[in-house]
């Protein structure tokens, strides 16, 4: 590393990573959908506090879907059945990202699956829910809404871990500290993104960083050899 390289990544700045974040497509994507379903929130209007308990029940359990989906479809281990290999652009994407965690191309929801993650997670899951539950559709937008937030915060935290900005909050230090022992200490523990370990210290995956051992599979996913 040069000493301009040095200097550059001691100058990271909240603005110089968030310029940096927007130069990139998927951040652009999520906000579309946040724009899009906010305007049709106003459009639809009506509402109540009744509209929030669904966005806050979906609030107290992402940190557990955020694990869910880390640990069975980022880490999902490639499968063969019969001359058939089952594989998701996903998991793929993940195994080259901890290959190469400063890569900051590898940060972000890969822009070819994220189209679909919105369509079905962010529009087609809750419409469909919804409508068999008898939601009025302000609640069911409102709900939308939240997600989009999430996804969005999501993008970002994940995106601002791997950078070098140094944390300065002690809620954010938390979260860097809990992302990056998943990625250079043990990739089978600490599989929070945005929070200090929520799901982790629930489900038995926080154990004390002293007491577990260097991984050394932890930028090799499964030992595969850089199987994209």
């Amino acid at each position: 590393m040069t000493t301009t390289d040095r200097a550059a990544r001691r100058g990271v700045t909240l603005g110089s990573a968030a310029r940096e974040f927007l130069r990139h497509p998927t951040p652009w994507m999520i906000l579309v959908f946040l724009a899009g379903t906010l305007a049709a929130r106003v459009l639809v209007g009506e509402g109540g506090l009744s509209d929030l308990w669904a966005p806050l029940v979906f609030a107290a359990l992402f940190p557990f879907l955020e694990w869910v989906i880390h640990v069975f479809v980022l880490h999902w281990r490639p499968r063969t059945v019969g001359p058939l290999t089952i594989d998701t652009l996903l998991a793929r994407d993940h195994r080259r990202h901890h290959a190469a965690p400063r890569d900051v191309d590898l940060v972000f929801i890969p822009t070819r699956a994220l189209p679909w993650v919105i369509a079905g997670l962010g529009l087609a899951a809750p419409l469909g829910v919804g409508a068999l539950i008898g939601a009025p559709l302000h609640a069911t937008l409102t709900f939308m809404l939240v997600e989009a937030v999430f996804l969005l915060g999501y993008e970002w935290t994940h995106y601002l871990v791997h950078t070098d900005y140094k944390p300065r909050s002690r809620a954010y230090k938390a979260v860097w500290r809990s992302h990056r022992l998943h990625h250079f200490k043990n990739e089978h523990y600490w599989f929070s993104v945005t929070t200090s370990g929520t799901s982790d210290r629930v489900l038995g995956t926080y154990p004390d960083p002293a007491t577990v051992e260097t991984s050394p599979t932890a930028k090799n996913l499964h030992g595969l050899d850089g199987l994209a």
